[in-house]
């Protein structure tokens, strides 16, 4: 099913009483007050998640695994349940009120794509999710792994995956402006671009969407590290836009969130 994305995107609300807006040809969140807005074809393609698809219309329910490393956790007392996965629980309990929806995290810290690879079969057992959202490629580009053995690496671990009757949607790295210059992401990222082109998966580009906030103004990148509640903020963000793709991409149908709610 091939359908437009040029004109599409999705505004992300960082208010409390946002209003979504679910329509035919898109999906966008309306807003008050702070925003961060997602250009549709960094979040939307034609490649589906069938699985969920199945999960949700016929078992109602969703189980999610969120496999990667530190990126996917937050410090602090508040640091678990306002983390992305999280926020895409939250957001996927709003809009799939009547589904069963479970996102478990897995941190794997200093584990390069190799390493993660090699632990998923175990993961199918323990957690048996539907869908893996696979977060890496930071440390692989720290270490200046090989990139065709990285590449390798992603085919290897989304070829367990499969097989195991699971989608993934592949996200790749943080962007910040203050260590762009220092760390060779491109590579990398290429990499994941190809491997998710090839095996028809979606990726969650993170690098690009936290570029564009950070050349649009949406967020002040420079003072992450320092701004927890910023940190929060971006998390969210990331939270309601993977949810946003996972609706999408298994062509489910979300409730409209009333004004309030």
């Amino acid at each position: 099913m091939i359908r437009p994305i040029a004109a599409r995107s999705v505004v992300i609300s960082l208010a409390v009483s946002a209003v979504a807006v679910w329509s035919a040809a898109g999906t966008a969140l309306a807003m008050e007050r702070q925003t961060c807005e997602i250009p549709g074809y960094l979040l939307f393609g034609n490649n589906e998640l069938r699985h969920v698809n199945t999960a949700v219309t016929k078992d109602r329910r969703l189980t999610i695994a969120v496999v990667g490393t530190g990126s996917s956790i937050l410090a602090g007392p508040d640091g678990p349940r306002s983390a992305y996965p999280a926020r895409l629980e939250e957001a996927l309990k709003q809009r799939l009120p009547s589904i069963a929806v479970k996102v478990v995290t897995l941190v794997r810290t200093r584990m390069t794509a190799e390493d993660l690879a090699q632990g998923m079969a175990k993961l199918l057992v323990d957690e048996r999710p539907d869908l893996v959202i696979w977060q890496t490629g930071t440390l692989d580009a720290i270490r200046r792994i090989e990139p065709d053995n990285f590449r390798a690496a992603l085919d290897q671990g989304v070829e367990t995956l499969h097989k195991g009757g699971a989608d993934v949607i592949l996200m790749n790295m943080q962007y910040s402006p203050r260590t762009d210059i220092m760390v060779p992401l491109g590579p990398y990222a290429d990499n994941m671009r190809v491997v998710a082109q090839q095996r028809e998966l979606p990726l969650f580009d993170r690098l690009a969407i936290m570029r564009h906030w950070s050349d649009t103004g949406a967020f002040d990148l420079y003072a992450a590290g320092k701004d927890n509640v910023l940190a929060h903020r971006v998390h969210d963000c990331i939270g309601r836009g993977i949810a946003s793709m996972i609706i999408d991409a298994a062509h489910l149908r979300p409730v409209e969130i009333k004004a309030g709610q």
